[in-house]
């Protein structure tokens, strides 16, 4: 009977039963063998199915009379084998000799003779094997024992410099499989990388005695080079690249803008006398433009969409190329990860090495994926960051512990920068820089055109999307009467039903049309929203009138949705703050366009008024070159600042410190004699102002007409400064408070700051007289004193 492989399989458990009582090794490898083979063969004797592999045995060979005979043949062989067996398992007092006589008999038996001894061989060859491995292990176990041993067995340092080291300890031995990046760094789970890695790696544990520390030469410092002016954008619009239309509207306007940019650049350079300007290495990254924030703003451009991100960003990139700096530019987390040195993995690890850019332009979409992706080098290398930021983050927002102890935690702030740190479309919020956007300059021959070309009656509507013309029939109806009024608002393939029918909508123009549409009109008029975004500013550059609404009451995080949620307590009072307060009438109406009358009153006297174009000096090329050579020649967060006031120096002040009166005014000024510490502003500029109890510092230097400057808050957070403006402190404290330094009344204490990061102009309490530190400012660009170039 030919034996099946479920019969050989039976066979060979029979044989491991029986053999238990023979020790000796290789008898017993030898016979194990044995077993293996007729396994292996019986599952090999199965017929042979489509897709086996290679190397089973061909069905064709095995399925004849041939291998029919070697079954018969293995089955015998193994009944005379298990007989035998049996027989000596019963032999309790048979000496191991005895057995091996027997066993031997029982191979001897076996035919063909030959295969005994190429299954011995391989029984041999198994044994071998298997030492070897031992001796690896061993050798292994040895080496293990002997560093440990030498080096304490890597247990976890106890140094009080390293007071995390414990716990960071912990978490690694729970989570350093999380993320790929900690085995890329050479960890493998043992504690002993562990404290290689968070020593050399991170900073959680101090270095290890039993490593070598041989000094890596420390990198050579780049060589200094002086930043060119460049009048060529071609290498810039290579690096901006394509397959977005945001990408494309963005290199249209470069394009477009081109030339004026270059005349700008030869201005500023005669302007600067040949100053030394180091290049700086400069990162931008737009993270609201990669496909991981959702890049919503792409698909929108040809629709309708908001542009002014898009405006603001394409400036921003030919600023910094014109200043001649050293630019990369990412639009995805791939280039990215590629500029910084990300290792692979999830984000949990630090850089592969130091950061390669002086500067890192992004927006809060690409700060939290830098946050995800640089693992703890972000918090190391963040004072190289700016945030563009359209709408600003106060200091009170900024600060994560203050925010979340005291209400003001958002989704947009608590990141910890210097407020400086932020740069916003508009000068609306000292505490943070202003980097703003340009608007296109006219010429002679066409600021002549546009006079010649003015239309007295004809309006042009600031509002490209259907929604906003909501509710805004019976203004648009009054402003009908005397004017004829013009849309760009995009559709498809019908009129939207929003606008009215007495309205010429020309659908959405190219800015180039744009640009003729509007130095036709006497009139843009907006309808309160979008706020504070380039237009209007546009619209003026071109001999229009802008006029907008008023809100009453102003439209803040308080009471407005829009606003919600946002890291900034400002109060809105129109839909372009800017245009209201730093342009004004005759160029800019504010009304209030639920009063008929006033609404009426203002069209009218607007049909009896001329204008001539007009663009404020910070929103042309020039102005913003100007701006951004000084922020970045001049703003450094990452050099500690020294402690102020230094140590004895107090003592050769007089009570009031080192201010003094200006003539005929309250607000005083640094004295001219007493140090000068290392600024930018310059102390020169500083001017010591009181404000009003419930005013904020914003208000109170713009009373005197100056601008609040933050970065000269430590100059006034000190006892004599309330001396010299009179202030009867009966204490002085000090506390993390984001009104302070400032001066209660009520209680008559006098408190002085203590975290610099809560250096604030915004923010007021009846409670207090707050201590501001204003300071002059150049004609046309109130970032910048007169001093600070």
């Amino acid at each position: 009977m030919i034996a099946n492989s479920g019969d050989l399989s039976m066979m060979v458990r029979r044989c491991l039963l029986t053999f238990k009582p023979f020790r000796i090794f290789v008898v017993g490898i030898g016979f194990f063998s044995l077993c293996f083979l007729m396994t292996s063969l019986g599952g090999q004797f199965s017929a042979k199915r489509p897709g086996d592999p290679p190397f089973t045995v061909r069905a064709e060979v095995l399925g004849g009379p041939e291998s029919r005979g070697v079954l018969r043949k293995i089955s015998e062989m193994l009944e005379v084998i298990l007989k035998r067996m049996d027989a000596l398992s019963k032999l309790g007092n048979t000496t191991d000799a005895h057995r091996l006589e027997e066993l031997s008999s029982a191979l001897d038996r076996i035919q063909p003779i030959g295969l005994v001894e190429r299954i011995q061989a391989i029984a041999q060859n198994m044994s071998d094997m298997a030492v070897k491995v031992e001796q690896i292990l061993q050798r292994s176990i040895s080496t293990n024992k002997v560093r440990e041993g030498v080096f304490g067995q890597c247990e976890t340092p106890k140094d009080p410099r390293y007071p995390d080291c414990s716990s960071k300890m912990d978490w690694m031995r729970a989570r350093w499989t999380s993320d790929p990046c900690y085995a890329f760094y050479g960890v493998d789970g043992s504690d002993c990388s562990f404290l290689v890695y968070l020593s050399e790696v991170e900073w959680f544990c101090p270095p290890l005695a039993w490593r070598n520390h041989t000094a890596t030469p420390a990198p050579k410092p780049l060589p200094r080079i002086q930043a060119v002016f460049q009048s060529d954008i071609g290498g810039l619009m290579e690096q901006v690249g394509t397959g977005k239309e945001s990408l494309s509207f963005m290199k249209r306007r470069m394009r477009r803008l081109a030339s004026q940019w270059a005349s700008a650049a030869r201005r500023l350079d005669d302007k600067l006398r040949n100053q030394w300007r180091g290049q700086k290495r400069i990162l931008v990254h737009v993270g609201f433009l990669t496909e991981e924030s959702g890049d919503v703003f792409s698909p929108k451009v040809l629709k309708g969409g908001p542009l002014g991100e898009m405006v603001q960003w394409a400036d921003i990139l030919t600023a910094l190329h014109v200043l001649g700096h050293n630019l990369k530019i990412s639009v995805s987390l791939k280039e990215l990860h590629g500029f910084l040195g990300v290792p692979p993995g999830r984000g949990s690890c630090p850089l592969t090495g130091s950061l390669p850019f002086d500067l890192i332009y992004t927006d809060y979409h690409g700060l939290q994926q830098m946050k995800q992706h640089m693992g703890l080098s972000l918090r190391k290398y963040k004072c190289h960051i700016r945030v563009i930021d359209t709408f600003g983050t106060e200091p009170a927002y900024n600060h994560e512990e203050y925010a979340t102890l005291h209400g003001y935690r958002t989704n947009w702030g608590y990141w910890n920068l210097h407020g400086q740190q932020y740069m916003t479309m508009f000068p609306h919020t000292p505490d943070n820089s202003f980097m703003g956007f340009v608007a296109e300059e006219l010429n002679e021959t066409e600021r002549l055109a546009i006079q010649r070309n003015k239309l007295n009656n004809m309006a042009v509507v600031y509002g490209k999307e259907a929604s906003m013309w909501k509710g805004k029939a019976t203004f648009l109806t009054t402003l009908h009467r005397y004017m004829e009024i013009h849309g760009t608002v995009y559709f498809e393939t019908q009129r939207p039903p929003e606008v009215p029918a007495f309205v010429k909508n020309h659908g959405l123009l190219a800015q180039a049309e744009l640009q003729q549409l509007l130095r036709r009109a006497k009139l843009f008029i907006g309808f309160g929203f979008p706020y504070e975004g380039p237009a209007p500013l546009e619209a003026i550059a071109n001999g229009c009138i802008f006029l907008q609404p008023k809100f009453n009451p102003p439209h803040s995080s308080l009471n407005h949705e829009f606003f919600r949620g946002k890291p900034t307590s400002r109060k809105v009072s129109s839909q372009h703050p800017y245009a209201e307060q730093h342009v004004g009438r005759p160029h800019v109406y504010t009304v209030d366009f639920n009063n008929s009358e006033e609404f009426d009153a203002a069209i009218r006297e607007i049909m009896r008024i001329d204008v001539e174009p007009y663009l404020p000096y910070e929103y042309t090329c020039e102005g913003m070159l100007e701006r951004l050579h000084a922020y970045i020649q001049n703003q450094d967060f990452c050099s500690p600042e020294a402690p102020f006031p230094p140590v004895n120096s107090s003592g050769t002040w007089s009570p009031s410190g080192p201010f003094v009166p200006q003539p005929n005014s309250s607000v005083l000024a640094w004295a001219s004699n007493a140090s000068d510490f290392p600024s930018w502003p310059p102390l020169s500029a500083l001017r010591l102002v009181a404000s009003l109890e419930g005013q904020s510092c914003v208000e109170a230097c713009q009373n005197a007409e100056l601008f609040c400057e933050p970065a000269l808050f430590r100059f006034i957070n000190i006892r004599e400064a309330f001396n010299a403006l009179d202030f009867p402190c009966e204490g002085l404290d000090s506390e993390m408070n984001h009104l302070l330094p400032a001066f209660s009344a009520e209680q008559a204490e006098c408190g002085l700051q203590q975290d610099p990061l809560l250096f604030s102009c915004a923010g007021s309490s009846i409670k207090y007289r707050r201590l501001c530190p204003c300071r002059d400012y150049r004609n046309g660009q109130v970032a910048l004193c007169r001093d600070c170039l």
